[in-house]
């Protein structure tokens, strides 16, 4: 394979990088979750980045709650209902990332430097070939 081919192949792997990263895209913009409070005194809807779309009171149940309690419930609740939508983020994003990074931390936002800047640059091996520089650990 000629140096043209080589580029040609790593500008072809680019466009489907792309294209994946584009549907990655719009299919994270789509997420939502919801949770329901243990005796159903309130549901909470989530979107994408943890955002509170709906709240519903689906029985009277609540009205049997002091307002401390009821906000601890609709906190509950929403937390549950937040981790729902991050465990379907990191579901979504864990095979689009190279190996070693973790996707959970990513999506919470606990993910360190490494995770993005990591000490090694990372090179496809095509491009390690064309400079030359063998074949090394990722």
């Amino acid at each position: 394979m000629n140096i043209s081919e080589r580029i040609e192949g790593l500008f072809e792997e680019y466009q489907q990088q792309r294209n994946s990263l584009t549907e990655l895209q719009h299919r994270m913009r789509e997420l939502t979750a919801s949770a329901a409070s243990p005796r159903r005194e309130v549901s909470v809807t989530v979107g994408q980045n943890g955002v509170v779309t709906d709240i519903r009171f689906p029985t009277s149940a609540y009205k049997r709650l002091t307002p401390a309690d009821l906000a601890a419930v609709i906190m509950d609740t929403y937390a549950e209902a937040k981790e729902n939508v991050m465990a379907q983020a990191e579901a979504l994003l864990a095979p689009m990332l190279p190996e070693g990074v973790d996707a959970g931390s990513l999506v919470r936002g606990t993910a360190g430097t490494d995770a993005f800047l990591p000490p090694e640059p990372r090179v496809t091996t095509s491009v390690r070939e064309i400079l030359g520089m063998g074949r090394q650990a990722r």
